[in-house]
């Protein structure tokens, strides 16, 4: 079914200023997918966000399903970062920036740049955004070294930062595992850090200490 709705909606809203409807639809296919994987969302910490305000999301990631469940279930409309391959797949790649889901090329200074500044913009524009902080999927059970990039971006925006911990995902569909399970998908949105009054030079690296620390005592809570 998304396949028949996609190729005239993204034909359609390619030209408009407005896209407010356009996001709707990438809703619904984000939601169809979530089903289809056998995935359901049980989502807490929605309290911790101030309904008048936009955040950078930071979260961890061991699955596809992070992105789709980020998307639809931060309580925010917002722009996302993708992997590079995701944006050359035919008609969902072009759906996908049209919907302020971009990719950050890390090996080109440059382009990494302009991607944060773009970001920014967005925030700017009223959207919020999430980054998954670890730059790839880690490993069922694993929780990598954080990239800058995420952090740099706040600052830049003075957006407060939204810390958010994806757990099971890697049991329904991990990497390298090849196959997806039903279960249930637990996103949990930890007390936001504030970024008003810090800069990158001094508070850079104690902010991406300060979110991954919060996001591991999360994930590794129970085990």
């Amino acid at each position: 079914m998304v396949l028949f709705v996609a190729p005239p909606s993204i034909a359609v809203y390619r030209f408009k200023k407005d896209r407010s409807r356009f996001y709707k639809w990438c809703d619904w296919g984000a939601r169809v997918w979530l089903k289809a994987c056998g995935a359901k969302v049980r989502v807490t910490g929605l309290e911790n966000l101030d309904d008048d305000r936009d955040y950078v999301f930071v979260s961890n990631h061991r699955s596809y399903l992070d992105t789709a469940s980020l998307y639809v279930y931060a309580g925010k409309r917002i722009g996302l970062v993708a992997k590079k391959e995701l944006l050359k797949v035919p008609i969902f790649g072009y759906g996908m920036a049209i919907a302020n889901v971009f990719a950050i090329d890390r090996s080109n200074p440059e382009r990494a740049r302009k991607s944060i500044d773009r970001a920014r913009e967005l925030i700017e524009k009223g959207f919020s955004f999430g980054v998954f902080a670890e730059g790839t999927r880690a490993m069922p059970g694993e929780l990598l070294p954080f990239k800058k990039g995420a952090i740099h971006l706040a600052l830049q925006a003075k957006a407060p930062i939204a810390p958010v911990a994806f757990k099971n995902t890697d049991e329904l569909m991990g990497k390298r595992r090849g196959v997806a399970y039903p279960g249930t998908v637990e996103m949990v949105i930890l007390p936001t850090i504030e970024t008003e009054g810090k800069n990158a030079k001094e508070d850079l690296m104690p902010l991406l200490n300060e979110v991954r620390t919060a996001i591991a005592e999360e994930l590794f809570r129970s085990s």
